[in-house]
């Protein structure tokens, strides 16, 4: 058993001279090799112990990906302190303040353009003693200091104190905690997951169970580096083999810095890239346009092509099987006139895509197979480090999640934790050396979650007869982003009842869709009473309009410039909004005897309402739509 800093020094060793880094700089990509990856690490981590650094200490990491993120983080973790990453997604807001807060971190490095957010809210942070700043800055505020002047003090620290320094470094162990990355909350709590060295060792080691990566590969991360997936199955797992990987050059906003991930991938033209649905989607769609943009006769052909390699393709474990196999000259054309252009779009070495995060779409995943980019589904959670299982060239089933990894017990439960057999759909549930220690200073939620060392995900379902692991959605009551980032709506449902008079009962809906929705049921009484109480001149149209605009301006409160803003991370809030044609209750099974909501029946039997909130229409809430459902509360008269 080894800690991430055995396990890097390790491939030191063995890849001394490969590259392990490649940034874009002075206008092209350079790389770091390993060896001056570590040579840096040392004197970054000699720098932090000039600082006091402890062992135990925590340390938040705030930047786009880059090579002072992996640096950082190994440094840190060659102190024995913990690293604490943070999503550039979070605002400067109660959100961060929490998770900095909460871990009590003495120190935080960020990058130039993360770094405003720090400063807006370094008054609230008393744990905080210094600000190491990745970038050069005008003026510096107080308690900030630049990396550059701590790579100096670290130098001057070896000349004098190089003993101290290997001496921390030989007490690192692969139990102590090297992350605690926190979970999306939505309230003003989310839950911080420790993970050890030997959580992530363990994990990286699993990833291969069924895959190999030949240490020339490459891989362009466009996912955030704090991502779970991506620091995982990218960062460490690319190292394991000696492999390199290179940043996306950051850009002022999220938007710019998917614009250069389009040269970028020209640039440093990878193997292999890590995806999740949102951006497979963008692929797909401006693959689709180049397409369109050639004309009539290419389209027609495309269409073709596209129809007959998914019909040769299969679900991948049969691809190219039986009589299929006698038509593969037909496939060899068009992938020589079509599918191999379009591959050259990401840079020509492009083997495949890993997908995770989220669950992607089955025609999404027949769509890259088809043009010869398969996009390998896997599945996983942070608090597994979070690889659980796997698709990949060799053991493949497109719709599935793969294969479970090695060294992992799985198991599927029902509600009662009984274990289920194969093809039976449950809460899916782990055992292994990857699953995280539990959640920092909340023993209660790491009762309810790891139970004799079982891991309950939360996440629905179940093994086919060959080993495949199929994942439905949630077990329970997580919704997850279409960039694979979970959260808990209980938080924002119950505050919606609580603070909107006209609403009865709420249930927010988010399955790797764009936005989060919301499903409404009003208030009958007090809608009523509205309705009622309006100007007799109006129309009965009219009156359910500013019905409509009361509900709409009640949910406006928890919306940027409301009176509740602050509450909720913005993201998280229902972008379009649906009035239910009934109620929940017992007698439609919404409801349980314990008069809770049951979630997924729920969303089985509003699937159509579902649907139709990602349409346009659905976007708009005074609608007739909305107007006829509303009008079924009215005309149900309190006896």
């Amino acid at each position: 058993m080894i800690s991430i800093i055995d396990y890097f020094e390790e491939k030191v060793d063995k890849y001394g001279d490969h590259p392990l880094l490649w940034e874009k700089r002075d206008g092209r990509f350079q790389s770091l090799t390993y060896k001056e990856t570590h040579e840096r690490v040392v004197t970054l981590t000699s720098g932090l112990l000039a600082l006091g650094v402890e062992k135990g200490d925590r340390i938040a990491l705030l930047s786009e990906g880059r090579n002072d993120w992996l640096i950082s983080e190994l440094a840190i973790l060659r102190c024995g302190a913990i690293n604490v990453p943070l999503s550039t997604k979070l605002e400067a807001d109660q959100d961060m303040i929490f998770r900095l807060v909460h871990s009590e971190s003495k120190m935080i490095l960020v990058s130039g353009y993360q770094l405003h957010k720090i400063r807006q809210i370094i008054d609230e942070l008393p744990n905080v003693e210094k600000i190491i700043v990745f970038d050069e800055v005008a003026e510096l505020s107080p308690k900030e200091v630049l990396l550059s002047d701590v790579y100096t003090a670290g130098n001057d620290f070896l000349k004098i104190n190089r003993e101290k320094t290997e001496s921390r470094r030989k007490e690192v162990h692969y139990n102590d905690v090297a992350n605690i990355s926190y979970t999306s909350g939505t309230t003003a709590q989310p839950k911080g997951i420790m993970l050890s060295h030997r959580n992530y060792t363990a994990n990286v080691e699993q990833a291969f169970s069924y895959i190999d990566i030949p240490a020339h590969y490459r891989t362009l991360v466009v996912l955030p580096w704090d991502h779970a997936f991506a620091h995982t199955a990218a960062l460490y797992a690319f190292m394991y083999r000696g492999a390199s990987i290179a940043s996306v050059e950051a850009g002022k906003t999220q938007i710019e810095t998917l614009k250069n991930f389009a040269s970028n991938i020209l640039e440093i033209q990878p193997h292999v890239l890590m995806s999740v649905p949102a951006i497979a989607k963008n692929f797909r769609k401006n693959i689709e346009k180049g397409v369109m943009a050639k004309g009539k006769t290419a389209k027609a052909l495309f269409k073709i092509a596209m129809k007959y390699a998914m019909w040769y393709n299969g679900t991948g474990n049969n691809r190219g099987k039986g009589l299929k196999k006698l038509t593969y000259p037909i496939y060899q054309l068009f992938d020589n006139i079509l599918f191999k252009t379009i591959r050259t779009r990401f840079g020509g070495n492009l083997q495949f895509f890993i997908g995770g995060g989220a669950l992607l779409d089955i025609d999404l995943q027949k769509f890259f197979y088809a043009i010869g980019i398969p996009m390998y589904q896997g599945y996983g959670l942070s608090e597994a480090a979070p690889i659980i299982s796997a698709n990949t060239p060799d053991h493949h089933k497109m719709g599935s999640s793969g294969r479970v990894v090695n060294n992992l017990e799985i198991k599927i439960c029902d509600e009662e934790g009984n274990e289920l057999p194969n093809e039976k759909s449950g809460e899916i549930v782990i055992k292994g050396e990857n699953v995280m220690l539990g959640y920092w200073k909340n023993q209660e939620a790491t009762k309810e979650t790891i139970k004799d060392g079982w891991l309950y995900t939360g996440d629905l379902g179940y093994l086919d007869h060959e080993g495949y692991l199929y994942v439905l959605g949630r077990f329970k009551s997580l919704l997850i982003g279409s960039d694979g980032e979970k959260y808990s709506p209980e938080g924002i449902e119950e505050a919606v009842i609580d603070h909107c008079p006209l609403i009865d009962q709420f249930v927010l809906h988010n399955n790797q869709n764009p936005y989060t929705v919301g499903l409404i049921v009003p208030n009958q009484e007090k809608v009523i009473q509205l309705f009622k109480g309006l100007n007799e001149n109006l129309t009965e149209d009219q009156k359910l309009e500013e019905t409509l605009k009361a509900v709409e301006n009640q949910l406006a409160q928890f919306k940027k410039g409301g009176k509740l803003d602050n509450m909720f991370p913005q993201r998280w809030l229902p972008a379009a909004g649906i009035i239910l044609p009934e109620p929940f209750t017992e007698a439609n099974k919404m409801l349980n005897s314990t008069m809770k909501i049951v979630r997924r029946k729920v969303e089985e039997h509003f699937s159509n309402e579902i649907e139709y909130l990602y349409t346009p229409q659905g976007r708009e809430f005074i609608s007739d739509r909305n107007k006829s459902n509303l009008m079924k509360y009215i005309n149900k008269q309190t006896s």
